[in-house]
């Protein structure tokens, strides 16, 4: 599967390792330009490109790991859509010096991505986790738990197995507006790092 990426910070670099191990292809974008990601995409490998963000945004599956400010322009005049998944890894920071987080009333930070996104099927999905435990899944004491949540059942089921393959645990909390808000920031379920013990006949 091609695999793209709005955003090329710790959370997309990470989730791009994950990605290419499984043997999928990664097309990285950024805001600053397809020539500011060579280098990078040189170290990850066979497999990653560095790519526009309209190029990034028509692969399989997207992931939008951006800063929650520049979300708007990130999706703004993208090709169609057409059932897509698209991942949302963003949490609703409106500053982080000093930290101020974004009140979207009843509205949960996911149900405002899809709104940006018609057409996408949007899952929220690793804004929960810091990227050191995007980038090791699986631990001594077993393996991290990935919450996702969305309102498509086979887009969610898409996601849970690559994550599993990545080496997490998927763990459904439903749809984007109850699952979002244990999710998103303030939620019960935002920067906890759960471990799953694996079975005995997997030790």
């Amino acid at each position: 599967m091609k695999i793209g990426t709005i955003g090329a910070g710790t959370v997309a670099a990470a989730f791009a390792r994950q990605a290419l191990t499984a043997g999928h292809q990664v097309v990285l974008s950024n805001s600053r330009g397809p020539a500011s990601l060579q280098q990078f995409v040189t170290e990850l490998g066979r497999g990653a490109s560095a790519g526009t963000r309209e190029e990034a945004a028509a692969a399989e599956m997207v992931l939008l790991a951006v800063p929650w400010p520049v979300v708007p322009r990130a999706l703004d005049a993208l090709p169609a859509w057409d059932g897509r998944i698209l991942i949302d890894a963003t949490n609703q920071f409106a500053s982080l010096a000093p930290v101020v987080i974004d009140d979207l009333g009843d509205t949960t930070g996911s149900e405002f991505v899809a709104e940006l996104a018609p057409g996408a099927r949007v899952v929220k999905a690793f804004n929960t986790l810091f990227a050191e435990y995007i980038a090791v899944p699986r631990r001594a004491a077993g393996r991290v738990v990935l919450f996702h949540a969305g309102d498509d059942v086979a887009a969610k089921a898409t996601v849970a197995s690559l994550a599993d393959r990545f080496g997490f645990a998927p763990l459904d909390v439903g749809g984007l507006r109850s699952g979002g808000r244990l999710m998103q920031l303030g939620g019960s379920l935002s920067a906890q790092h759960l471990l799953r013990p694996e079975p005995l006949e997997r030790l």
